[in-house]
């Protein structure tokens, strides 16, 4: 039987939480440990659905790896195994980051071709072209992705649009090829930068992460660094601010790069949510309702495509008409009707959605279809009048770690059955 939650609504949010490790950012680690043999030590690992499933990829592969609290570490000397089976990759899409370091440090990977959540195609033949433009050689044999090169060489990659996983593939990769890589329209995703910051760690030469090119000059070998501290995760954080500013709460977020949330601060306050930096964090205040704010989602720096159902979900209650445009993916609006099933006035027309707001939800049972749509659901069974039981929220458990528990210490009426 799969977890639900029950949520008794209503309740202004307050006292402090602080945001995990980001999950964007250390399941791509956890891959580029995979390019040198030794033990790897990662801290603020967050323990997440998701990141037990890398760590199971990475076991069957011969990794070692022991938790203790939230330090982790990898030890890569054993690796044997070069699949990533299907039954893993199915239910997460991040799994396709071991194609790149395994065909660098090997020059041999089998990978199935990704699930994880059903919000649209997601096509990973950005990852293919730029590796056969590397010199691999890669077919496609019942759904898994074969590849095979000798050594990899440097090149200049293009990709039409940026893509998250599919840079940090190709810079991962390029780290052990043979002369320059560039990498041009990359995404610039503060997570991509994590992960440069861990390779130039382990000896990598890497120039331009956080911009539009990528330069990667390939070195012989890597080494494990004494250890990195994974960035705070700026989506948990966002998700944190829509609920105070939805529940009109008073929270103090700690362990936030406030710097990596400008597109969600500046929405945020525009919709009469106070935000104040202090030596601690972030102090978000909402006001008694909020104000309808039209967003539109874009590549980072723009608005995360990660933070429109929460944002959503508070001008569902919001005063006025938002409009909501969808630029990223072209499936994410599934939480549209499970907030209808609690009062929400919403309609949708292609990419974009226009919010006409209420004075208020009510609670209702719903179901969580993908990892943020169940975290706009939680918003809206926080703000809805009377009990609100969400199911399948073992979405919730792949990216928020202990969000019930962190609910529950700021005063959140909430149960969890199994």
């Amino acid at each position: 039987m799969m977890d639900k939650l029950i949520i008794f609504g209503g309740t202004s949010l307050k006292g402090e939480v602080t945001i995990s490790g980001a999950k964007n950012a250390v399941l791509p680690i956890m891959a580029a440990t995979l390019l040198s043999s030794g033990v790897h030590n990662l801290r603020r690992v967050p323990r997440l659905r998701d990141v037990f499933t890398m760590v199971e990829l990475l076991k069957r592969m011969g990794a070692e790896i022991e938790f203790k609290g939230n330090s982790c570490s990898i030890d890569t000397k054993r690796i044997s195994n070069f699949e990533a089976s299907y039954d893993l990759v199915k239910t997460m899409r991040a799994s396709i980051l071991v194609l790149g370091p395994l065909l660098a440090r090997f020059g041999k990977a089998k990978v199935s071709l990704p699930g994880g959540c059903a919000i649209g195609a997601r096509p990973v033949n950005l990852h293919i072209i730029g590796l056969e433009k590397m010199g691999a050689s890669i077919v496609l044999e019942e759904g898994y992705i074969v590849a095979k090169a000798n050594k990899l060489k440097g090149t200049t990659i293009y990709f039409d649009i940026p893509t998250v996983t599919g840079t940090e593939n190709i810079m991962m990769a390029a780290t052990l090829a043979k002369g320059l890589t560039v990498i041009e329209n990359a995404a610039k995703e503060p997570e991509v930068v994590d992960l440069a910051n861990y390779l130039i760690s382990m000896g990598a030469k890497i120039r331009g992460a956080g911009t539009s090119v990528i330069e990667i000059e390939g070195v012989n070998s890597l080494n494990p660094p004494n250890f990195h501290e994974v960035i705070p995760d700026r989506i948990e954080a966002g998700t944190f601010m829509t609920i105070a500013g939805a529940t009109g709460g008073d929270i103090l977020i700690k362990n936030v790069k406030a710097e990596l949330l400008d597109a969600v601060i500046l929405k945020m306050k525009d919709a009469g949510v106070n935000i104040k930096e202090t030596r601690d964090g972030l102090r978000v205040t909402g006001p008694k309702r909020p104000i309808s704010v039209d967003i539109k989602t874009m590549p980072y720096p723009g608005f995360p495509t990660d933070m429109q159902a929460q944002f959503m979900a508070m001008m569902a209650i919001a005063n006025g008409t938002s409009v909501i445009k969808e630029t990223i993916f072209e499936n994410r609006f599934m939480h549209v009707a499970e907030l209808r099933r609690l009062g929400a006035n919403i309609s949708v027309e292609g990419n974009t959605a226009t919010v006409r707001g209420v004075k208020k939800l009510k609670g209702a049972p719903v179901m969580a279809t993908d990892l943020r749509a169940s975290a706009s659901l939680v918003i809206a069974g926080l703000i809805a009048e009377g009990k609100t039981i969400i199911d399948r929220i073992y979405h919730l458990d792949r990216g928020y770690e202990e969000l019930d528990r962190k609910l529950i210490s700021l005063g959140a009426k909430i149960e969890r059955i199994k």
